[in-house]
């Protein structure tokens, strides 16, 4: 199994912004525990960030044909991107939309998240924790 894990805007900077949100934990130690994890389950995985929106869109059509999973943070696109909801739509590929606070209680526009649309699941709340609850599902899902 291969899984593409994709990181929207400002989750390069886990452990410096907002660690009250997000925690002390770097963008280096996430990548680190997530391809721990995978290599201990047996699964490829290629972890990706960007700040760009199209970069990431480029990066969702690419993993066609050659991921079977993606787990996806989509940082503050969440809210605001048609385009990463369509690009997931288009691929096929079954994606659960993971964050790492609680945005169902945070701010009003958090509520909103155009990417759950396209997605099998959504994970929320547990910390850097829910990448690997979303690879564990994928890896259940896909079976």
């Amino acid at each position: 199994m291969k899984i593409l894990v994709i990181n929207g805007p400002n989750l390069n900077m886990l452990g410096i912004r907002e660690p009250d949100h997000y925690g002390r934990e770097t963008y280096a130690d996430l990548v680190n525990k997530v391809k721990s994890y995978c290599d201990k389950k047996g699964v490829y995985c290629e972890c990706y960030q960007s700040n760009h929106e199209g970069n990431l869109v480029d990066k969702i059509q690419e993993a066609y044909g050659v991921f079977d999973a993606i787990v996806i943070n989509p940082g503050a696109y969440t809210h605001t991107s048609i385009a990463l909801l369509d690009a997931v739509k288009s691929v096929s590929i079954p994606t659960v939309e993971v964050h790492i606070s609680k945005v169902e209680e945070r701010e009003e526009f958090r509520q909103i998240s155009y990417i759950r649309l396209a997605c099998v699941k959504t994970i929320t709340g547990l910390g850097t924790d829910g990448y690997l609850r979303g690879i564990d599902f994928l890896i259940d899902y896909i079976g």
